[in-house]
């Protein structure tokens, strides 16, 4: 019902702007031609005129009709017609480009409910059976022996195929201590890295140290001291001993179906079909763009890109690029650009897209860039995350400021397929942000990320809104040390508030649900529902006077609360928050110092047997710890949830929790809401 409801609305829409005379309506289409005018939706009889064929194409005529102020009154709409639009370079608007306010905007979108897609891919065909290999196919890309075309994503039917990997499954280890030498020099078990590799030159090893990954080429292999040399220098955070790792695009590790690889010396591109495939009927593209849409400011002329609207459009197949020296990232995928992206670009919209098979962040609100709003987009299949708000650095100039803008139902998942630190929605250097009712799961890192900075100074980072967004399966037990929502510094005014987040997991530590990392300080974390998460529902590992209130945290594995560094200042207040558990200890890491108020919670733990006064803070019974001035009002005792083991945590009317001041939390309008649901294929 609510599909059929979008493509009516969408149809309306489309013909309200056909017989509009106000705003300027231009056509594109597979079918069109650039020497048309644009107009018509659809080629005339005669072929003189009929709808353009490419977007550059329809802003260029949009810039020309500008000069004609009566036909651009109330704006320019383009509209893209169902089909595949392959890009031979990515589309980019300049401040000429944008619309002069609210009322009259510059609207990229779709032609009624047709589904335009801008592809920086493009289709390989002429595959053959490669003889006595079953399964094996090959195919010729001169391009790429030419040395015009390398590329390292492969899909087959809108599916990401794995690029040659040995082990298929799971990870080798290194052994020892993590590589710090410079270059890398990697300790490995006999047998796993091979000499020949090395003299391939294009063999990567793919590694993970604790919250950051590391993907270099194999220089040169010792297999009698079994040490590789890799390409590039680690970062110096890149710490995990024993780590894991794999070896990609080895010739030698194409052995299962599913796996590819490119021979770019001999231009040859080799394809293990699936069972019964057969790859000549199959879509099989391979990107050649790094970026596909660019809305770019002119900061030396103090000129923003101004009101515009992409509506309706899908963003498809870009690749990613290593440089000579491979790649270590520090966190979050930081380094990595989005394929959508913007700078000095401000009041823009983007809205009911689809952003899927892309090697970056979906979509970039870089320096300059204010007041956007981001709705109702479903961003999936992604070589990094979803939406990156922000830069790392500072500014000072009013034109560089990034702040103010609004992400909301928006269906953001599978994630990190090529950079597996990469966040869900990264906030880095800005602030009074909403990001509000978005559903994101199936990462492999945090799902929001809030500050860029470790420690008190103060930043830009502040007024951030954080609220009912449905956050699970994050981290996959593939990387370590992460949050589902996770902040650093100084944030006056940030509130994380009304967030449903389970099933956090990490590989060693730090599967966390909310975890206010270095500095976190003034941020309030109300009336969210945590469960199920590896080391606890709450860590703070330094900060200062943070507020955590009216929260449930349940079924931690390890601890429920944690608190790392201990400071001569108040670290939090923890009051009126259920705590239930069946698994490890209440309290894990440091208590020591005091410096902390807590007190009106109610702790549980359920596991059979259990008794109230067994219960455990960090060592010392419940009387031990309120003599040290804790929980003074707090109670141990069932606080009756409704069905704990599904996962119902409403209250029962008789709660004792409720006697303790505890608001009951409405998980109802968590996650996409209703509206959204059908377009951003979330049934959730």
């Amino acid at each position: 019902m609510l599909r059929r409801w979008f493509i009516v609305g969408s149809l309306s829409l489309g013909l309200a702007l056909s017989l509009s005379a106000g705003p300027l309506i231009l056509h594109v289409a597979p079918n069109g031609k650039d020497e048309w005018s644009g107009r018509p939706a659809n080629p005339g009889r005669d072929g003189r005129d009929g709808p353009l064929a490419t977007l550059p194409a329809a802003l260029k005529a949009a810039r020309a009709a500008r000069q004609d102020a009566k036909s651009t009154a109330e704006g320019i709409t383009i509209l893209l017609r169902g089909g595949t639009y392959e890009l031979r370079e990515p589309v980019v608007l300049a401040p000429e480009d944008g619309g002069m306010s609210s009322n009259q905007m510059v609207t990229l979108g779709a032609y009624a409910n047709e589904v335009p897609v801008l592809s920086g891919g493009q289709r390989i065909s002429g595959w053959k059976p490669v003889a006595g290999q079953t399964g094996l196919w090959q195919a010729d890309v001169p391009a790429a022996r030419e040395g015009k075309w390398m590329f390292r994503s492969l899909f087959a039917n809108g599916q990401r195929l794995q690029r040659a990997r040995t082990p298929n499954h799971g990870f080798y280890r290194i052994q020892g201590d993590s590589p710090q030498d410079h270059p890398v020099k990697l300790r490995f078990k006999a047998g796993d890295i091979r000499k020949a590799w090395a003299e391939d030159g294009d063999v990567e090893v793919v590694a993970y140290l604790s919250w950051a990954d590391l993907r270099m080429q194999i220089r040169s292999v010792d297999e009698a001291a079994n040490i590789a040399v890799l390409s590039g220098d680690p970062q110096p955070s890149n710490r995990e001993n024993n780590a894991q790792y794999f070896i990609e695009n080895a010739p030698d590790a194409l052995d299962v179906p599913g796996e590819w690889y490119l021979d770019r010396r001999k231009g040859i591109a080799f394809y293990w079909a699936k069972p019964g495939e057969d790859p000549n009927k199959s879509e099989i593209v391979a990107p050649r763009l790094q970026e596909l849409l660019v809305l770019r400011g002119d900061f030396a002329a103090g000129r923003s890109v101004q009101h515009v609207r992409v509506q309706g459009l899908t963003f498809a197949y870009t690749d990613w690029a290593l440089g000579a020296n491979g790649y270590a990232d520090t966190q979050a995928a930081f380094g990595i650009p989005g394929d959508v992206r913007a700078e000095a670009a401000v009041d823009c919209v983007v809205e009911h897209c689809r952003f899927v098979h892309l090697a970056g962040y979906a979509l970039e609100l870089g320096r300059g860039c204010q007041r956007w709003r981001v709705a109702g987009n479903e961003m999936v299949d992604l070589g990094a995350g979803g939406v990156r708000i922000g830069e790392p650095e500072k500014r000072s100039e009013a034109i560089d400021w990034n702040r103010g803008h609004v992400v909301t139902d928006n269906h953001i998942h599978r994630l990190g397929r090529v950079y597996a630190p990469a966040i869900g929605v990264l906030i880095l250097q800005s602030g009074m942000n909403r990001v509000a009712h978005n559903h994101i799961h199936d990462l492999f890192y945090t799902a929001i990320s809030v500050g860029w900075n470790w420690g008190y100074q103060e930043t830009p980072c502040r007024e951030n809104l954080i609220e009912f967004n449905h956050l699970h399966d994050v981290g996959q037990f593939l990387l370590s040390d992460m949050g589902a929502v996770y902040t650093l510094g100084i944030q006056k005014g940030t509130v994380v508030r009304n967030n449903l987040i389970h099933d956090v997991n990490s590989f060693t530590y730090g599967g966390w649900g909310l975890y206010t990392d270095e500095g976190s300080s003034d941020i309030v974390l109300e009336n969210n529902v945590v469960y199920r998460t590896k080391s606890a529902g709450f860590h703070q590992h330094y900060g200062r006077d943070n507020i955590v209130r009216n929260n449930i945290f349940a079924y931690g594995k390890e601890s429920q609360l944690m608190r790392s560094r201990e400071e001569e200042h108040r670290s939090f207040t923890f009051e009126r928050n259920l705590v239930y558990f069946d698994s490890g200890d209440l309290l894990g890491s440091s208590w020591s110092n005091n410096r902390f108020q807590i007190d009106y919670n109610l702790y549980f733990d359920s596991r059979p047997g259990a008794q109230a006064e067994s219960l455990r803070f960090k060592g010392a019974t419940l009387e031990q710890w309120r003599e040290r001035g804790h929980d003074l009002h707090s109670q141990v005792v069932d606080p009756q949830f409704v069905a704990p083991k599904e996962y119902d945590f409403r209250l029962k009317p008789t709660s004792p929790a409720l006697q303790l001041g505890f608001k009951p939390i409405d998980l109802t309008e968590v996650g996409v809401r209703k509206p959204f649901r059908a377009q951003v294929h979330d049934s959730d």
